[in-house]
């Protein structure tokens, strides 16, 4: 029997949603189709399509009125639908996705998903979903204070002018949206849906607080964990149930985080968070070359896995108050150096890699301008032993250098692409010198480690 998978969902999320998702089951169910249908209301998704239902299913069937994620249905047969159209004709819905072909490299896709999706769980993937959505605002924010500051780094001051005009926007809005986006999503990550109410409030809360990035976080998994309970907990008869999701959960869980921020977490986040940024400003060279070695390491490490993000978040956190970072410029610099290193590595022991590897070596020498630190991972899988300690040894020495050399940077992205906005690197030839330093460094260690290709 073919299964089909499918799943619903009205602007309102209330009664069409499911209405649709009948129609779909009751008519598979007269064909003899299996189905399974994943419902995505107002309180959330609701039988949740799983890896193993994409592996086994013939093709997807889309009755949607609102946006979705249709990334994880890549390499099945779609077909799309309004909800109307799965009420009115659900077997005709069926019987054209029973027609159209499924094709043959669906299981490899969904196997190197369905591993990749395993390896981002729990409290990490919640994380990496909150600065996922984080990250434009933040890209968006740091390249117009970047141009602002290329009228003069205090440009800014003079009211009524473009810098000004673009530090507001950059500053003032984008980066203001940093802390409510992260935690917004973070929640909506745990939650789904309901989360995001009282997330963005918390993350305004911390915003307003002096909490700043680290109570952003805190906030965003309070009220994504704490959503997720009430939704558990509230048990509403079925004439009452669609005040769940307009008003209970939004205003139960939105004044359980804000006194929650207000009264409890705020403060003591918000001391800690200073603490931070003052450690962060008076480091002295003992601890500025200790940092740097760590954040070196951490983004050689994994290559973008969970370390390399974790390094990478910290870094983005410090670019909140919309000043150059030492930290950012660090971190990008230490993430660009593994692909350039291996890149290099590939010119100068030729005899050392394989043709095939010496094309990679092409390829990763623009990954890494671009600032792509995953460019070194096809070497690293091939040689793990010699490749990961020499890229980490690299990086280390970049960061540190970068560091030492005082060099910061106002954008958390970019790669070489940011270099010549004036401003935007502070130090800049000294910054150039660290990276190209960390890239020889790199190849050198590399070139020795690596056994000749027979």
């Amino acid at each position: 029997m073919k299964k089909i998978v499918a799943v619903t969902s009205c602007p309102t999320g209330i009664a069409h949603t499911y209405m649709a998702a009948e129609a779909l089951q009751m008519a598979a169910k007269e064909l003899g189709v299996e189905i399974k249908v994943e419902t995505r209301g107002s309180v959330g998704a609701e039988n949740e399509i799983t890896p193993e239902d994409l592996k086994e299913a013939h093709a997807v069937i889309l009755a949607c009125d609102t946006k979705i994620d249709e990334d994880r249905f890549q390499g099945l047969p779609i077909v799309r639908a309004s909800v109307k159209d799965a009420i009115k004709d659900p077997k005709g819905l069926i019987t054209k996705a029973m027609n159209m072909e499924k094709k043959d490299y669906v299981d490899k896709v969904f196997e190197a998903k369905k591993e990749a999706k395993e390896k981002a769980t729990g409290v990490y993937k919640h994380l990496m979903t909150g600065v996922s959505y984080m990250i434009p605002f933040v890209v968006a924010g740091g390249i117009l204070i970047a141009i602002s500051f290329a009228f003069g780094i205090k440009a800014f001051e003079k009211k009524g002018t473009l810098a000004a005009a673009l530090m507001d926007i950059g500053g003032g809005s984008a980066f203001y949206l940093m802390v409510p986006i992260l935690a917004g999503f973070i929640a909506f990550s745990i939650a789904d849906r309901p989360g995001l109410v009282p997330g963005m409030i918390g993350g305004l809360l911390a915003n307003k607080l002096g909490a700043g990035f680290l109570g952003g976080i805190v906030a965003g998994f309070a009220a994504g964990y704490l959503v997720a309970w009430l939704k558990k907990t509230i048990k509403l008869p079925k004439t009452m149930e669609g005040l769940m999701p307009v008003l209970i959960l939004p205003v139960l869980s939105t004044l359980i985080i804000g006194l929650g921020m207000i009264y409890v977490v705020g403060e003591p986040v918000a001391a800690l968070n200073k603490a931070m940024t003052e450690w962060l400003k008076s480091m002295s060279s003992g601890s500025a070359v200790l940092l740097g070695i760590i954040l070196g390491l951490m983004m050689a490490f994994d290559m973008g896995g969970p370390v390399n993000k974790a390094a990478y978040t910290f870094a983005v956190s410090t670019l909140a108050a919309g000043q150059p970072s030492t930290i950012m410029a660090a971190v990008m610099a230490a993430g660009m150096t593994p692909p350039l290193g291996l890149a290099l590595a590939t010119l100068i022991a030729k005899d050392k890699f394989t043709t095939e590897e010496r094309e990679a070596g092409k390829a990763a020498f623009f990954l890494g301008i671009s600032f792509i630190t995953e460019g070194a991972i096809p070497f690293a899988a091939a040689d793990p032993l010699r490749v990961i300690p020499s890229i980490m040894i690299g990086s280390a020495v970049t960061s540190t250098l970068s560091i030492l050399f005082k060099c910061t940077l106002a954008v958390p992205h970019g790669g070489i692409f940011v270099l010549p906005i004036p401003n935007a690197v502070g130090n800049l030839l000294l910054y150039a010198v660290a990276i190209a330093i960390g890239t020889v460094v790199t190849a050198l260690i590399v070139s020795v480690l690596k056994p000749k290709k027979v």
